[in-house]
C-alpha cells in the first residue's frame, strides 16, 4: 500500500512540475514569437562583400554554357541567402553551408538567444546577433519567415538566393508528426491515428487563428512570408509564386537532393567536396505514417497552395537539369554518391543511423519532437585518422551543437530543450 501511495505522490508531483514548466515555457515562447516593436534603423549601404578578395579564393575551371570546348575560370560564390524551410532536409543542407562558411572564413548572420530569427514573426534585421546598420555578412541561413525587403538590407545585392521544397503531402505528414502536439486544435482530434482523422475532415478541427496553426496548412507558403489561408485560385497566390521565382536563383527539391546539389555546384562554382553530406534529422521508419492514395490526395487538397508552389518549381527544376545535361547529371550524381559512401565508411560506426537511445555522445544527439524520441542520429567511429577526424565530426554534428561551436547564444532554445527533455521523462 505504501509503495502504491508513493507512486501516486510521485506521479502527482511529476504532473505538477511538468504542468508548471510547460505553462511557463509556452508563455515565454509565445511572448518571444510575437513581432517586436522595431525602432527606425539608419539605412547604411551594405558592402559589396565581406569575403576575402576573389584573388584569395580558390579558382577552378568551369565548363562553358555555350557547349564549346573553351573553359572559363570562376571563384566560389560566397554571398548566400538560404531560405531554410521546415521539414525539407534543410538541416542537412545547413550543415553543408556551415562547413563551407568555415572553409572560406565567411561571416554568418546568426540569430540571438535561439536558433531562428524569432519565427514565426516576419524577419527583421534587428533580430541578427549584435546587428548594426551597414554590417557585412556573407551568409544568412537560419529559420525565418521570409521578408525580402529586410533580408536585402543585410546581404550584398548580388547574393545568391537558394531554398528547398518538398512534396507537400509528405511534408504535411512530417509536420503533423513533429509539430502536432504544439498545435492546440489537434488536441481535440479523436483516436490514435490523428493524422487520418484530421485529413478526413480538416475544416472541423482547423482554426486559422489558433496558436501555431500555420504548421498544419501550406507551411511552405507561410515560410515564404505569405498568407497560407488564401484560396488556391486567389490571384495573389500566382503573383507571390512569380515573386519567389524571380527572387530565388535555385529552388532545390528534397526528392532529388543529389541532383539539387549538383545544380548548386554549377550555379555557385563550388567543388564536389563541398557537397559531401550525411542525412541529418531522419525519422525512425516506424513513426512515419504511410499515406494511402486517398490520404495523399486529401493532404494535397488541404495544402493546395503548397502543391501549386511545388509543381511550379518542379517544372523549373527539370528545365535546369535538361540545360545541365541528363547524362552529365547522372555521372555527377553517381560521383557524389560514391564519395558520400566512402565518407560513411570512414566516419560512421556501423555505417548507418541509429535510434536516439543508442547515440553515445551528447554532442551528436539531434533535437527531438515533444513527447517522443523519433529522430535518429549517428555514432562517430572511434579510430578515425587525423586527415578525416574533424570533417567527420562536423558532418555528423546537429544544428544546435554546430551553432554553439560558432559561439551563438542559444539560451532560449536550450531552456526549451530542457523542458522538452522533462516532458519526455
Amino acid at each position: 500500500m505504501t509503495g502504491k501511495k508513493g507512486r501516486q505522490w510521485r506521479s502527482m508531483c511529476k504532473g505538477l512540475i511538468l504542468g508548471a514548466l510547460l505553462t511557463s515555457s509556452m508563455i515565454l515562447v509565445y511572448c518571444l514569437s510575437n513581432p517586436q516593436i522595431h525602432f527606425s534603423l539608419p539605412e547604411v549601404p551594405v558592402p559589396y562583400s565581406c569575403a576575402r578578395s576573389s584573388s584569395q579564393l580558390h579558382l577552378k575551371p568551369a565548363s562553358n554554357r555555350s557547349q564549346t570546348n573553351t573553359k572559363r575560370s570562376c571563384s566560389p560564390k560566397v554571398d548566400i541567402m538560404f531560405m531554410k524551410t521546415h521539414k525539407t532536409a534543410s538541416s542537412t543542407f545547413l550543415n553543408i553551408l556551415f562547413r563551407f562558411g568555415e572553409k572560406h572564413q565567411l561571416k554568418f548572420a546568426f540569430p540571438n538567444s535561439r536558433n531562428d530569427f524569432l519565427y514565426p514573426a516576419p524577419f527583421h534585421r534587428s533580430y541578427i546577433k549584435d546587428y548594426k546598420p551597414g554590417m557585412c555578412f556573407n551568409i544568412i541561413c537560419n529559420h525565418m519567415r521570409f521578408n525580402a525587403t529586410e533580408v536585402a538590407k543585410v546581404l550584398p545585392t548580388d547574393a545568391s538566393y537558394i531554398t528547398i521544397l518538398r512534396d507537400p503531402a509528405e511534408l504535411f505528414e512530417s509536420s503533423f508528426h513533429y509539430f502536432g502536439r504544439l498545435v492546440p486544435f489537434t488536441w481535440k482530434v479523436p483516436g490514435d491515428d490523428k493524422l487520418t482523422e484530421f485529413l478526413l475532415d480538416p475544416h472541423s478541427y482547423f482554426d486559422p487563428g489558433g496558436f501555431n496553426s500555420f504548421y498544419l496548412k501550406n507551411l511552405l507558403f507561410f515560410d515564404f512570408g505569405q498568407d497560407n489561408t488564401l484560396k488556391p485560385d486567389d490571384p495573389r497566390v500566382d503573383e507571390r509564386i512569380s515573386f519567389i521565382s524571380e527572387r530565388f536563383q535555385l529552388v532545390m527539391l528534397v526528392e532529388h537532393f543529389e541532383e539539387s546539389l549538383i545544380l548548386l555546384k554549377e550555379a555557385l562554382c563550388w567543388d564536389m567536396e563541398d557537397l559531401l553530406f550525411f542525412k541529418l534529422n531522419a525519422r525512425k521508419g516506424s513513426t512515419v505514417s504511410k499515406l494511402t492514395p486517398e490520404l495523399r490526395a486529401r493532404a494535397l487538397e488541404w495544402n493546395a497552395i503548397d502543391w501549386k508552389l511545388y509543381q511550379h518549381f518542379n517544372r523549373t527544376f527539370w528545365k535546369k537539369v535538361d540545360a545541365y545535361g541528363r547524362e552529365r547529371m547522372a555521372k555527377d550524381v553517381a560521383e557524389l554518391k560514391k564519395r558520400n559512401k566512402e565518407m560513411t565508411s570512414i566516419c560512421i560506426e556501423g555505417g548507418q543511423a541509429v535510434e536516439a537511445g543508442r547515440i553515445q555522445e551528447t554532442d551528436l544527439q539531434p533535437w527531438q519532437p515533444i513527447g517522443e524520441k523519433s529522430i535518429m542520429g549517428y555514432n562517430l567511429k572511434k579510430n578515425i585518422g587525423n586527415a578525416h577526424k574533424t570533417l567527420c565530426r562536423k558532418m555528423l554534428m546537429p544544428e544546435i551543437q554546430y551553432l554553439t561551436e560558432f559561439g551563438v547564444n542559444l539560451w532560449i532554445t536550450k531552456l526549451w530543450g530542457h523542458v522538452r527533455d522533462i516532458i519526455n521523462w
